[in-house]
């Protein structure tokens, strides 16, 4: 007679870890960040190249007209921090899903999240600091914008 001896089975529904799921935040973020990109990358492309005279009018009298105003300084910062958070997460999925080592995944989502702080930093600095026409620069090199002032 031969007796079986069954194997221990997976619960179906198996105990989940008290912590966050970073996973599924993430995954969400990627949907949530994704519908809100398109609306603004299409209003920054429709305002930048169908409003007015278009793509001839974009220089930098242009860019800094645009920054000058709060709103397209939120607009375009939060379409920054939008595009690089998603950008990262997707690379970090990529490297949970290619990276053999757990050592070098370590590594290169290190380096992923150092490339996003650096970039949105000075990204930030650059949309909230943007002055066309600083004082006490040399008349001759400013753009023209800054003549009448």
């Amino acid at each position: 007679m031969s007796q079986t001896i069954d194997a221990p089975r997976t619960p179906a529904y198996p105990n989940r870890s008290k912590g966050t799921n970073w996973e599924k935040w993430g995954w969400i973020y990627m949907r949530a960040s994704g519908v809100l990109l398109v609306v603004l990358i299409f209003g920054h492309l429709f305002v930048n190249l169908m409003v007015g005279d278009g793509v001839h009018a974009i220089d930098f009298a242009f860019v800094g007209g645009k920054w000058s105003d709060p709103f397209w300084q939120v607009w375009d910062g939060l379409m920054l921090w939008l595009a690089l958070i998603h950008g990262g997460n997707g690379m970090r999925t990529l490297v949970n899903d290619y990276a053999r080592s757990r050592g070098l995944r370590g590594t290169l989502k290190i380096a992923i999240l150092i490339a996003i702080v650096v970039l949105i930093v000075l990204g930030t600095l650059v949309i909230f600091t943007f002055d066309p026409c600083p004082a006490g620069a040399p008349a001759d090199l400013l753009p023209s914008i800054c003549k009448g002032i």
